[in-house]
């Protein structure tokens, strides 16, 4: 199983193994999805092996109650034996009933720096959850949150790079049209941006869209 887990391919296939791996290898599980942190209090559901979880997530996004964005938000684990009879989301679980889903079990994906979203394991039956099925499912949790934790920082890194260019175009501008040298121009972009409060970034991608404005030629008429 680790082996599948860390063989080169994309985020998306890296998730449906593991909430396909959860159906395959905890026989109580009967579908699963990855809900992931969009901003507070949004989510979206990846990965899912049906449309029953995606139904559940927007469910408890409307609702604002219910044991994945519990996870998702704040718990490390959530277990829920029995919809039918746990008081702990009075508006969700009886929807979840509705639904055909009796137990879950969710599981935080975090990192030292930040809650990523939760594992959602949903299952038809009550009481259908043990230790050993909570172990396996931590296991299964750990290589999401792994998964999306480098996908995060792989897209940090590419956005850094495409903004270290930017700047570097926007100095180059500055350092020919003012003939100062390159310190001298980033501290005249980083002026710019403390006076207007703009990020950095954000005003050299202006300052070279603006100058590449003023060196086109002029329309034909």
């Amino acid at each position: 199983m680790t082996r599948s887990f860390f063989a080169p391919r994309s985020l998306e296939d890296t998730l449906r193994g593991v909430t396909e791996s959860a159906t395959e290898l905890i026989d109580a599980v009967d579908c699963a999805d990855i809900l992931v942190a969009e901003g507070p209090r949004k989510y979206r559901s990846h990965a899912a092996t049906s449309e029953l979880p995606v139904r559940l997530d927007a469910l408890q996004e409307q609702l604002d109650e219910g044991p994945c964005v519990d996870a998702a938000r704040s718990e490390f684990f959530v277990r829920c034996d029995d919809f039918r009879t746990d008081p702990r989301w009075p508006e969700f679980a009886p929807k979840a009933v509705e639904a055909g889903v009796l137990g879950s079990m969710s599981f935080r994906l975090y990192t030292k720096e930040d809650t990523i979203g939760a594992l959602n394991l949903f299952a038809l039956t009550a009481n259908a959850f043990d230790d050993a099925d909570e172990e396996l499912g931590a296991v299964l949790a750990t290589h999401a949150a792994v998964a999306l934790y480098t996908a995060n920082k792989t897209e940090q890194f590419a956005s850094g790079l495409a903004s270290r260019d930017v700047i570097g175009q926007a100095k180059g501008m500055l350092m020919e049209r003012y003939g100062i040298d390159a310190v001298q121009a980033f501290e005249l972009i980083r002026q710019l941006s403390q006076n207007e409060n703009i990020p950095v970034a954000t005003l050299a991608a202006d300052l070279v869209r603006l100058g590449s404005e003023s060196a086109s030629p002029p329309a034909a008429r």
